[in-house]
């Protein structure tokens, strides 16, 4: 392939402050130059990108990273539609929702061309690459609207990944791992959720404030990571309100609830995910896309049960939006 030149940028990041600490009001010159000096964030859209999902997603976040970092990113994200594209080598991190592109089979100048990235420092994050196989069923958007957590990419994106590195495969992020904690530490104030769901969500949904993460390790350093969707939580309109209703998916037992669900009769479809630690979770749906029970590894049985609620929903979207910030400040400072 034809090098291009790949433009590492150092950031002045030594002090990342939060939002609250008062700062004197920049000049517009120092506007002007903080404007001319932003990092671009590069967005992968395959075909028309006014049919990209979540198109409010990934702007909205660069706004409140803007807001709550000293980190000064572009308000819009670059586009390509190949990663062949000579951009790419000009900006060190890509986002793509993997939804946002259909025929993940590479061209071969797309495979020199993301191997040559990662191996001069690029970062790529891929948004819904991971998705649990009750929500590849038949139609893939089920993943943009659901998030399950579980260790394991899609096998479409392993498959893609091995033709740039046949050697190396998708990895957990250990719990502590410092992309959790490279801005925001810990969960949000826990205090908001309805006390049937709070210690589920501290306990095991997102513990330490961490999230199912699979990565790519490409010269000792995370090149590639992919999650279940994120961006489902960041958009905001332009009423600074949130353009989505998130609820909450929450396992819950109960006395002689395993014995009962072992006899049970059921008219979905069974699929498997893997856990953090490798074993099998079964899952047993009724309806497409929506899990009704599962028996743990331990043999063990539970229900899940939804929760919608507007205090769930500003919850949610607050950790999604603190959990996009530490992605970014981490491949910009690592």
């Amino acid at each position: 392939m034809k090098a291009a030149r790949f433009i590492v940028s150092v950031l002045c990041v030594a002090s990342l402050l939060r939002a609250d600490v008062v700062q004197p009001k920049a000049s517009a010159t120092a506007e002007a130059w903080e404007e001319a000096n932003a990092v671009h964030v590069v967005q992968l859209v395959q075909g028309n990108r006014l049919q990209r999902n979540y198109p409010d997603a990934l702007t909205s976040l660069l706004e409140e990273i803007n807001e709550a970092t000293t980190l000064r990113v572009a308000p819009d994200p670059i586009y390509i539609e190949t990663f062949d594209d000579p951009v790419l080598f000009q900006h060190p991190f890509v986002y793509v929702n993997f939804a946002d592109r259909e025929d993940w089979t590479l061209s071969e100048a797309e495979i020199d061309a993301l191997r040559d990235y990662f191996d001069r420092g690029g970062f790529m994050f891929f948004d819904a690459g991971i998705n649990a196989a009750f929500l590849r069923e038949e139609n893939g958007s089920y993943g943009q609207f659901h998030s399950f957590a579980e260790w394991q990419v899609s096998p479409v994106l392993a498959d893609m990944f091995k033709q740039v590195y046949p050697d190396k495969e998708f990895q957990p992020l250990p719990r502590n791992h410092p992309l959790f904690t490279a801005f925001y530490r810990g969960l949000p104030d826990a205090t908001i959720l309805p006390d049937a769901v709070r210690d589920y969500v501290v306990n095991e949904k997102w513990p330490q404030g961490t999230y199912a993460a699979m990565g790519v390790t490409v010269k000792g350093r995370l090149a590639a990571l992919a999650m279940p969707i994120l961006a489902m939580g960041w958009g905001k309109n332009d009423l600074d309100q949130w353009t989505t209703f998130i609820g909450f998916r929450i396992r819950e037992g109960a006395e002689g609830l395993s014995e009962r669900l072992a006899e049970a009769a059921y008219t979905g479809v069974r699929f498997e995910t893997t856990r953090e630690d490798g074993r099998q979770d079964v899952i047993y749906t009724q309806q497409k896309a929506m899990p009704a029970w599962v028996q743990e590894p331990d043999d063990s049985w539970r229900v899940f049960r939804y929760y919608y609620t507007q205090e769930i929903s500003d919850y949610a979207h607050t950790f999604y939006t603190r959990l996009g910030i530490n992605v970014f400040i981490y491949a910009f400072t690592q």
